[in-house]
């Protein structure tokens, strides 16, 4: 339907301006009608055996690359054709109906043969659409060549979401056949880069060293330029040395093991000893509030022994910091890492389960508010997904709760979504690759599961997995390497555990591993720098044994490392802590 309006303004003597939005879309038509018909066509545009005629007016207005050549006196100006021998004979059609229309249909088969046309033609707005077809076909298998087609078409929004693309997937994008295929100066960008998401140096070591093994004959004299731009002192000796063994190539092997006697010795002349992990390496290990019912020194307390002060453990340096405290105290809140910041929300004071929540910025060291949950809750699961939070569960008033709550950091707003299949409190919450898992925890029917379910925050769908070996409730979950690890928690005949166990996401099961020194239940844990970390809990007390809440608060920290199945005792924290939130930057 046409739509013809007159403009609001008027002159003195009523005129007044009058504009049919409709008008520009029917020369449009008509001239791309003229252009199939061949009427008044003036030019041949030739690819191959491909021929397209055009009119040289449309062509000069719509494209600055035929403006420059019909204007200037070239050789074509005067000609009846055009070759075109850079622009495919399938392709150059479809080039030339988007100049006369806007509108084009682009697929995986065609976007990168058009891209390339259009940014010859300087065809921009052509260009940008190919951009965006690419950007949402970003993907890990694919990023990093995308990456290297817009640098070299300089599609400079595509480069950075394709590198941001790379560096946050580097798990995943390092072990692909992509990587084999970079030139050296892509490799050393992204191989020095602070912004690869990596939960250990070694995750960039090895897929350095499967570069160089590519093509060693033309490669290994890059091998030191290459190794310069990885912080070997933070990789430990035993992983150099398996690294070391692995290498194919003989003299890829010696220049390693050179580099590391230059590290042992300290002289730092192949490389910097004195590095720092990535900015976006995990390293920090934050436990948020807690109880403390140690009769040592220890912070400030509310009543009922509830703490608001926040602890740094420094995965690098081994060592504990004392941040910025909350505004309010809080025991067993929900704690998540999300967009670099660290949200703590709800938890109990005193006899009051709270709704409120605070999130802290590690470039300020402070805490602000954010709007309150819909429900208040307790003992209940947080984790961030794909730029939200999501609550689930949890102790609710006088009962446990089943209802999920989504919340958006940029409305500072939360949403009731859906339910869980049934109530459930102090269970463990984590996401892993899309997916958010909820690991044991207490239901109406039982005081402690074994359950391991899966929720699909896309489709809101659940599905249930291998059950645990172990009973568990007020257990920890981390994620390690491609492993679910479950650490201690509250088992039947309130009992604390030492076991651990651990879900692997390959394959689908469940196996035990090394038990904790110390029994605990309630603790803080993280994963990083290939070792999991257990600070705090509670135990059994000697006199008493408690359903859920033995009486013994814990400062011990204990540190495990999968290869060698061990738990070592680490640095303690500076008091006893349990029903602390834990989570990493």
């Amino acid at each position: 339907m046409t739509t013809n309006t007159y403009e609001k303004c008027s002159s003195k003597d009523g005129a007044r301006p009058y504009k049919c939005s409709d008008y520009a879309n029917k020369i449009s038509l008509n001239l791309h009608n003229f252009k199939r018909d061949g009427r008044f066509c003036d030019i041949d545009l030739v690819s191959g055996s491909t021929r397209v005629k055009a009119h040289r007016v449309v062509l000069a207005a719509s494209c600055a690359y035929f403006d420059a050549m019909f204007n200037v006196g070239l050789e074509e100006s005067q000609k009846g054709n055009v070759a075109l021998p850079s622009v495919p004979p399938d392709i150059l059609p479809m080039i030339i109906d988007f100049i006369y229309t806007g509108e084009i249909i682009i697929d995986k088969g065609t976007v990168q043969h058009l891209l390339i046309a259009a940014d010859m033609l300087q065809l921009r707005e052509l260009v940008t659409g190919c951009g965006e077809f690419l950007r949402r076909e970003l993907h890990p298998s694919n990023a990093l060549g995308i990456f290297r087609f817009a640098e070299a078409h300089n599609c400079i929004e595509l480069v950075k979401e394709a590198l941001e693309h790379v560096q946050a997937n580097w798990n995943i994008v390092s072990n692909g056949d992509e990587l084999l295929e970079l030139p050296l100066p892509q490799l050393i960008t992204l191989l020095s880069s602070e912004q690869l998401k990596v939960d250990s140096e070694a995750q960039v070591l090895y897929p350095a060293l499967r570069w160089l093994e590519h093509d060693p004959t033309c490669r290994r004299r890059h091998c030191f330029e290459v190794l310069s731009h990885i912080r070997l002192p933070l990789i430990s000796p035993e992983v150099l040395d398996q690294a070391i063994k692995s290498i194919q190539d003989p003299s890829l092997a010696v220049a390693l093991r050179t580099i590391c006697k230059d590290m042992k010795s300290g002289r730092g002349a192949l490389v910097a000893l004195a590095v720092e992990p990535r900015q976006r390496a995990r390293r920090i290990l934050l436990v948020v509030g807690g109880s403390c019912r140690d009769k040592a020194a220890h912070p400030p307390l509310t009543t009922d022994n509830i703490l608001s002060s926040v602890l740094k453990f420094d995965l690098h340096k081994r060592e504990w910091e004392e941040l910025e405290s909350m505004g309010i105290a809080r025991i067993q809140p929900g704690v998540a890492t999300l967009g670099g910041r660290v949200y703590a929300v709800g938890g109990e004071q005193g006899s009051q389960i709270l709704a409120n929540g605070e999130v802290y910025d590690p470039q300020t060291d402070k805490w602000s508010n954010i709007a309150p949950m819909k429900e208040a809750r307790c003992e209940f699961g947080l984790t961030g997904w794909n730029g939200n939070l999501y609550a689930f569960g949890g102790w609710v008033g006088s009962d446990m709760g089943s209802s999920v709550e989504v919340y958006d950091p940029v409305a500072d707003e939360w949403t009731l979504v859906g339910r869980m299949p049934e109530p459930r409190f102090g269970m463990g919450v984590i996401n892993y690759k899309g997916l958010i898992y909820i690991v044991g925890g207490c239901t109406h029917t039982w005081r402690h599961t074994k359950d391991l379910l899966c929720y699909h925050p896309g489709t809101r769908k659940w599905h249930k997995l291998s059950s645990m070996h172990h009973d568990r409730s007020q257990a920890a979950a981390v994620v390690l390497d491609n492993y679910l690890y479950v650490i201690g928690g509250n088992a039947p005949r309130r009992t604390v555990l030492t076991s651990v166990e651990r879900y692997s996401f390959d394959e689908g099961v469940w196996e035990e591993v090394a038990s904790l020194k110390y029994a605990r239940a309630g603790c803080a844990a993280g994963a990083a720098e290939g070792v999991l970390v257990v600070a705090g809990g509670d135990s059994e007390s000697a006199r008493e044994r408690a359903f859920y809440r033995a009486r013994t608060t814990l400062a011990s920290v204990e540190l495990y490392e999968p290869r060698s199945d061990v738990w070592r005792a680490g640095p303690p924290l500076p008091h006893s802590r349990a029903e602390a939130g834990a989570a990493l930057l």
